[in-house]
C-alpha cells in the first residue's frame, strides 16, 4: 500500500523540527556550561574583591589605633525604600513623603540616595 503524500510530507516537516530542536537543545546545553564557567569565575573575583575589602577595613582600623586617632569606615549611600502598610492612620507629612518616594501602592519599592536630608 503506497503512503499518502500529504502524510510523507507531515513526516518529514516534523524530521526537521525535531532536528532544528535537537540542535537548538545542544546549542542551549554548550552555553549553560559556558555560563556556569563564567558565573565561577566571576563568583571568585567577587569573593577575591570582598576579602580585599575586609582585609583594607582591618588594616585601617589597626593604623588609626596605632597613631591614636579612630577610623570610621564609609556609610551606605544608598537605601531600599519599601511600603509595606496602607494610610490608614498615617500623618500627612508622612503620606506626602511616600507620595515624593514614588511609594502609592502596598510593597512599592524605590532606590533613595542617602544624603542630608534623607
Amino acid at each position: 500500500m503506497k503512503t499518502p503524500e500529504s502524510v510523507l510530507k507531515k513526516q518529514a516537516t516534523q524530521k526537521k523540527l525535531a532536528e532544528a530542536a535537537a540542535k537548538a537543545a545542544k546549542a542551549a546545553e554548550e552555553k549553560a556550561k559556558a555560563d556556569a564557567v563564567k558565573f565561577e569565575e566571576n563568583a571568585k573575583k567577587y569573593d577575591a574583591e570582598y576579602e580585599a575589602a575586609k582585609k583594607q577595613a582591618v588594616e585601617n582600623r589597626r593604623k588609626a589605633k596605632a597613631e591614636g586617632g579612630f577610623f570610621v569606615p564609609a556609610e551606605p549611600k544608598l537605601a531600599l525604600v519599601i511600603r509595606i502598610r496602607g494610610t490608614i492612620g498615617v500623618s500627612p507629612k508622612a503620606k506626602k513623603v511616600m507620595q515624593l518616594f514614588r511609594l502609592r501602592q502596598l510593597h512599592n519599592a524605590s532606590f533613595v540616595k542617602l544624603n542630608e536630608a534623607t
